[in-house]
């Protein structure tokens, strides 16, 4: 039976909230999702809240239902609360119905199986929660296997990346991992790295592609660096036909994996 929280003072609220940071995320493993979509997908994919907060007046909700009687039925626990508490969880005015917190789930390299899909993406030092939920939710709609996070990026389980994934996250395997590690892997098996640059003549779409291709986009303010692009295999740039001199990275990401899946199924 759901027990009920109204009280900020709360030590669970307490440290539910404390989540918004990246050293308690770290310390505790965890995680916060919020909102009724965001959690109905990842209930679709097997993973559940161990704590769901919930609005009382969207309790009757059946999605919502749906989510309390599979959290309780897991060994998690179901919370009803008020949106004023909603709001201290997420960070916004305007608190959605449901707030979850999750076990944290990035992958190896090794768990990998390259062969399951024609894509992967590759982001290096991605410095925007935005730009790494839009990237996650086009490797979602593309079918790719994985995105590969190197380096310092940006925590794809922050409480902005997790909300601008809007369900991605739970749908697209995540690896975190530095640079030797990532190339030895790929040399280790099949895989195209293909780096998006300026710095090339090659138009994305004379270029060739193999399967499986990774792409690799650069850091939003500062590219790859020299030694990235000379480790990949084929360097190809999206014409730039405006005053603009580049795309945005997640758009960029965007337009080749089109143009890669479109190869792909020829």
């Amino acid at each position: 039976m759901p027990r009920e929280i109204t009280a900020y003072s709360n030590p669970l609220i307490k440290r539910v909230r404390q989540l918004r940071d990246k050293r308690h995320r770290r310390e505790e493993g965890l995680f916060l999702a919020e909102g009724l979509r965001i959690l109905t997908e990842a209930r679709e994919t097997g993973r559940l809240p161990q704590f769901l907060f919930y609005a009382r007046d969207s309790a009757a909700h059946p999605l919502v239902t749906a989510l309390i009687a599979d959290v309780e039925a897991a060994g998690g626990e179901a919370i009803e609360t008020v949106p004023d508490i909603l709001s201290k969880l997420s960070g916004k005015d305007n608190p959605q119905a449901v707030v979850g917190v999750f076990a944290e789930f990035a992958r190896s390299l090794a768990s990998l199986e390259r062969t399951r899909a024609d894509i992967w993406l590759v982001a290096e030092r991605l410095r925007d929660p935005g730009n790494l939920g839009t990237i996650l939710r086009t490797g979602d709609a593309v079918g790719a296997g994985g995105l590969i996070l190197i380096g310092d990026c940006v925590d794809p389980f922050s409480v902005e990346a997790v909300r601008a994934s809007m369900g991605a996250l739970f749908t697209v395997p995540i690896v975190q991992c530095d640079w030797a590690d990532f190339i030895a892997w790929l040399r280790a098996g099949p895989g195209q790295l293909v780096g998006l640059s300026l710095d090339t003549d090659t138009p994305y779409r004379a270029a060739n592609y193999a399967t499986p291709t990774f792409l690799l986009t650069g850091n939003e303010a500062q590219g790859m660096p020299d030694d990235y692009a000379a480790a990949c295999d084929l360097l190809v740039k999206i014409p730039m036909l405006g005053k603009a001199d580049s795309l945005n990275a997640a758009v960029a990401t965007a337009v080749m994996a089109y143009e890669v899946l479109g190869r792909a199924r020829g």
